[in-house]
């Protein structure tokens, strides 16, 4: 259950908590429950969860006040289940800032299906990332894997242009010969320039011209750097 949907379930009527929690749980989900809004406040404070299943009617503050509240400050989806179904109700709710309503008494499937739906329109979390990277002048265009000053390009060779695909996509990591060998031999194909390397000897000549278009002293590398006995390592800024 370690990639499983964190579901916060908020209702003050105990018997109906505990359903939910054992219902949800047998179906996949991770569950944490609140007795009201003050509780539910509190481990919202510290915990993360993919979507909150909240009861209108409760004691002191009810749920659509704690959903107008929340939606001030956060995007996680909410699901508002009410005793009351008519219309404007439910308008009510939505306008609130709810994802979803569903009326009591409620068959469990239905609630379930609610939860999986809401959940599949949810975007997926996507690491960003970078378009480009600063080599002091140097800009190396990550998705075009192009290297430029200025408005210049820079020619790289087939192996050049791999090695700093190679080296951008794990950016202030080692990466070692070994590495790069079976990295650039996957690159290859039958119509390869002699440039190509064949093993770790080839690969250091590779770095040594490369580092000769990048670097502002190839001699003493700022960017391209070696790290003794592991590999190489590309530092930008």
């Amino acid at each position: 259950m370690q990639n499983a949907a964190h579901l916060l379930i908020v209702d003050d009527d105990e018997r109906i908590r505990g359903l939910l929690h054992k219902f949800l749980m047998r179906n996949g989900f991770l569950v944490t429950a609140a007795r009201d809004a003050a509780h539910a406040r509190r481990l919202l404070e510290g915990l993360e969860f993919n979507l909150i299943v909240l009861d209108v009617m409760m004691p002191g503050e009810d749920g659509l006040t704690l959903t107008r509240d929340l939606r001030k400050r956060m995007t996680t989806p909410i699901l508002l289940l009410t005793a009351r179904g008519e219309t404007r109700d439910r308008i009510e709710g939505l306008e609130a800032g709810a994802d979803d309503y569903l009326p009591k008494p409620f068959e469990p499937k239905e609630l379930l299906l609610r939860i999986n739906a809401i959940l599949r329109r949810m975007p997926t979390p996507q690491e960003t990332r970078p378009k480009f990277m600063q080599l002091g002048p140097l800009r190396y265009e990550m998705e075009r894997g192009e290297l430029w000053v200025g408005e210049d390009p820079v020619r790289l060779t087939a192996t050049e242009s791999a090695l700093m695909r190679i080296f951008a996509a794990r950016a202030n990591e080692v990466v070692s010969r070994a590495d790069l060998v079976e990295e650039l031999g996957r690159d290859r194909s039958p119509a390869s320039n002699s440039d190509e390397p064949g093993g770790d000897r080839a690969v250091d000549v590779q770095i040594t011209r490369l580092r000769r278009k990048i670097e502002p002293d190839p001699r003493e590398p700022r960017y391209l750097q070696t790290v003794r006995g592991l590999g190489y390592m590309l530092a930008p800024e």
